[in-house]
């Protein structure tokens, strides 16, 4: 069923968001270094069964498969000239399972970082950015998403540039920013939470917070710096499932869904409205999610 983030905001009670694509995609087959994009012409039903189960698990946000769909991601696996259409297909995906149940399911359009450093500390223009979030914007739009979610960022000036692109194709789209925080509680740029809430909230967003980082601790600390610098705006939380360990050269996450529970109850009391989880988690860390915040 359509809805807005808005009307879901509005109700005043937490909105459950949903948890890890990547690790879905991984215990699905994905393998390692294959462009997760690619799946959603090639398995669309793959794509499509981790936003049901999400949905199943009580989520009323899921993401989209678009989280390395700008041109500087896509390039790298030789998909650079296929941004329209690897991003319509994920929205496209994502929208078919929203729109397939009674309840309201709102969706998100995944934009991650571009993976280059910007000027000055790399080569990559501001003009550029923007202009491959925008690229990448207009096609997640055209394929149906609700809003446009801008996630696990360092840099301040590659969020700005990714609002940019996303209003330059899609002005009345609403904007979503999270940031990770996982340099001693701060960004790997160096940004605190407190600078975070500040800058993000000038940029017309309707809600911001962290994702991913190192476990719930990390970010149930940034949540209450977050509310403490605004006590307005919706925050958003989704942790990683604990922090990864390798076996067998893969990484395996320690948080059960009973302390991913725990997790959404603290970041809730610390004035998290959005919640959900991030790396390492499944339908099961989202079911235990959604029950402890509906009870």
């Amino acid at each position: 069923m359509k809805s807005t983030l808005q009307a879901l905001l509005d109700t005043g009670r937490p909105v459950v968001a949903d948890g890890g694509m990547g690790t879905m995609l991984i215990a699905l087959g994905l393998p390692q270094g294959e462009s997760p994009e690619r799946w959603n012409v090639e398995h669309p039903e793959r794509i499509r069964q981790i936003h049901h189960d999400y949905i199943a698990a009580g989520a009323q946000i899921i993401l989209t498969n678009s989280f390395g769909g700008t041109r500087y991601r896509l390039r790298r696996s030789g998909l650079a000239e296929r941004v329209a259409e690897l991003n319509r297909a994920a929205a496209a995906l994502a929208r078919a399972e929203a729109d397939a149940v009674p309840q309201p399911v709102v969706v998100g359009g995944s934009m991650g970082p571009t993976g280059e450093m910007l000027e000055p500390y790399g080569d990559l223009s501001f003009d550029d950015a923007a202009a491959a979030f925008e690229e990448q914007a207009r096609a997640l739009v055209e394929g149906g998403v609700d809003v446009l979610w801008i996630e696990t960022m360092a840099d301040l000036e590659e969020v700005r540039a990714a609002v940019e692109g996303a209003r330059r194709a899609a002005p009345d789209t609403p904007i979503v920013t999270t940031m990770t925080f996982d340099s001693n509680g701060r960004t790997m740029m160096g940004v605190s939470p407190e600078k975070a809430i500040t800058t993000l909230r000038g940029h017309g967003v309707i809600a911001l917070g962290a994702n991913c980082g190192n476990g719930p601790a990390e970010i149930e600390g940034v949540i209450e710096k977050m509310r403490a610098a605004d006590a307005t705006i919706p925050l958003v939380a989704k942790a990683n499932a604990g922090l990864p360990r390798i076996e067998g050269g893969r990484a395996v996450y320690d948080a059960t869904p009973e302390v991913m529970a725990r997790y959404a109850a603290h970041v809730r009391d610390q004035g998290a409205q959005i919640i959900g989880a991030c790396c390492g988690s499944t339908p099961a860390h989202i079911a235990a999610i959604a029950a402890v915040l509906r009870a």
